[in-house]
């Protein structure tokens, strides 16, 4: 990969990791409500999600999810009903008191992991990222030795950069009516996410091979 190659993925990533989703409130939301050691199992499990991602968008397996229009309205339904429920759940315990035990590490990463992996809508994101920058004449696992890792630090700021905004603004939010406040919002980005992601189409594969 070219140095301009690498620069346009870059920036491509940059626009990716950090344009505001599921992930991002996610991290929002546990950077007020934990500890911020313990939120960033969230980016964690993101990071988790993304090697995989990128490995399986290596192998090729992401086309063929992605192709199968069956599989991805499947995947698509059971995603956006899982951030609508989040959205409800979260809305509802909105005016409720923190509860006394923090949740436990593997229940924050598995969450974290869990709105990571069921927005088949990545799919087609990592999909594109490969489809235009990967040049088809150099080794696929030559050119990961240079995507894997920027790809990585990029959606490891991005994503610590929401856990510690969630951190501030958790420290800023000192009445209650604001925190209230706050966690509606959030809950209504997991609502709306949900249904648009409920109402999106297939990923166009046209140029893909």
């Amino acid at each position: 990969m070219s140095f301009e190659a690498w620069t346009i993925f870059a920036l491509f990533w940059v626009v990716f990791v950090t344009t505001p989703g599921p992930n991002a409130v996610n991290c929002i939301s546990n950077g007020m409500s934990l500890s911020f050691p313990k939120a960033m199992l969230g980016v964690l499990a993101i990071l988790t999600q993304a090697s995989l991602f990128l490995l399986l968008s290596a192998l090729g397996v992401t086309a063929l999810i992605a192709a199968s229009p069956t599989g991805f309205f499947i995947a698509k339904l059971a995603g956006a009903g899982f951030l609508i429920f989040l959205g409800l759940r979260a809305w509802r315990n909105a005016t409720r008191p923190a509860p006394a035990a923090e949740r436990p590490a593997r229940h924050v990463y598995l969450h974290a992991l869990a709105v990571a992996v069921i927005n088949p809508k990545s799919v087609a994101g990592y999909l594109a990222a490969f489809s235009q920058f990967v040049q088809p004449d150099v080794p696929i696992w030559q050119q990961m030795g240079v995507i894997m890792p920027t790809a990585l630090v990029l959606t490891t700021l991005s994503y610590t950069g929401f856990t510690l905004l969630g951190a501030l603004m958790g420290k800023a939010a000192l009445k209650a009516v604001f925190n209230v406040w706050i966690r509606r919002v959030l809950a209504i980005c997991f609502i709306v996410y949900g249904v648009l992601l409920g109402t999106s189409s297939t990923p166009q594969l046209e140029g893909v091979k």
